[in-house]
């Protein structure tokens, strides 16, 4: 769930954002790489839910208590809706930013800002999915 859901929102960022940056180009080809940072921090979200789903696979075994694994579970959903919706945000701020900058370069700090914190979003799912990871197995008895 942590790579499927956060590469789905790092597809939505990169193909929102990417639309702004296409149009944005004819206009201005002069702005195409200051304007490939939402396309760029969209891509991103896909790295966390592999990052993620690498450490949940880590602990996997044959048995393994059910209370690790609804946590691996809830710790693979977090990490990826977290995603998702972050790539949801960097799409939409991406291409409302670019087309916003090619108008008035000055925007393009409050487009940064704005997809920083977007970003921060994602990043908070993997932070709440590597605590769960790491309790999952605190004082859990294996099956026996």
């Amino acid at each position: 769930m942590a790579v499927v859901l956060s590469v789905f929102g790092a597809a939505y960022g990169i193909a929102k954002s990417g639309i702004g940056v296409s149009v944005v180009s004819v206009l201005r080809p002069d702005m195409i790489v200051q304007n490939m940072m939402p396309p760029i921090l969209a891509g991103i979200l896909s790295i966390y839910g592999l990052v993620v789903a690498v450490i949940i696979n880590s602990g996997l075994k044959e048995k393994i208590a059910l209370h690790t694994s609804f946590m691996h579970l809830a710790a693979g959903l977090s990490c990826g809706l977290c995603c998702l919706a972050a790539g949801f945000c960097i799409g939409i701020v991406g291409d409302a930013g670019v087309r916003g900058t090619a108008q008035q370069p000055r925007l393009f700090v409050g487009m940064m800002l704005m997809l920083i914190f977007a970003e921060v979003l994602g990043l908070y799912g993997v932070i709440i999915a590597m605590m769960m990871v790491s309790q999952a197995t605190v004082n859990v008895s294996n099956c026996g």
